[in-house]
């Protein structure tokens, strides 16, 4: 479905409203069982493109998929080693792998924020003068956004870290190696 938005998005004609647009395309993208089920509504019985992507996802999204789906969102946790930016991105994914899990966008941001770690939750609520989940959604999301964007570039601008060793650290084979000379002594 992404791929096909992002095709459609390409096309601007003017007068002519992008749904308009992608209802009179989407066939196209379909073949088989999938064009059939679309032909199968009569005239104009789809009227919008929201109708279109419920009844398709509906129909072909199954249940379970719907409900591991939601199960993985709704137990999203930030990994120890995970930055927020990491985590927003992992996040994200799994709201699109299920585009049918149909938890409205304050809900998805509780779910997010509850699963982070401690950490993350404070470093968000001092940006805030407060508490985040005081914030509107549309704050507390922007907020987000911004610190995950400032993240993602300290992560990506960091330059590589010479793996030489100084004098004073040692790896365990090093250890292990210093032991056995001092015991055999």
């Amino acid at each position: 479905m992404e791929t096909f938005i992002e095709i459609c998005n390409t096309i601007k004609i003017t007068g002519v409203l992008d749904e308009v647009i992608r209802l009179s395309l989407f066939s196209f993208s379909l073949a088989g069982e999938a064009k059939r089920w679309l032909h199968s509504f009569k005239g104009n019985s789809l009227k919008t493109w929201e109708e279109v992507v419920e009844k398709f996802l509906k129909k072909y999204i199954p249940k379970s998929k719907t409900a591991e789906g939601k199960a993985a969102i709704s137990s999203f946790h930030q990994f120890p080693d995970e930055s927020l930016s990491e985590a927003l991105e992992r996040f994200k994914g799994l709201l699109r792998r299920t585009p049918t899990h149909g938890f409205s966008e304050p809900i998805q941001l509780n779910m997010f924020i509850d699963g982070l770690r401690p950490q993350t939750k404070q470093l968000l609520d001092a940006s805030t003068g407060g508490k985040i989940k005081l914030k509107t959604p549309k704050e507390a999301i922007e907020l987000i956004e911004n610190m995950s964007a400032n993240d993602h570039s300290i992560l990506h601008d960091r330059t590589h870290q010479p793996t030489k060793k100084s004098l004073l650290e040692l790896s365990s084979h090093d250890t292990l190696l210093a032991q056995n000379n001092l015991l055999s002594k």
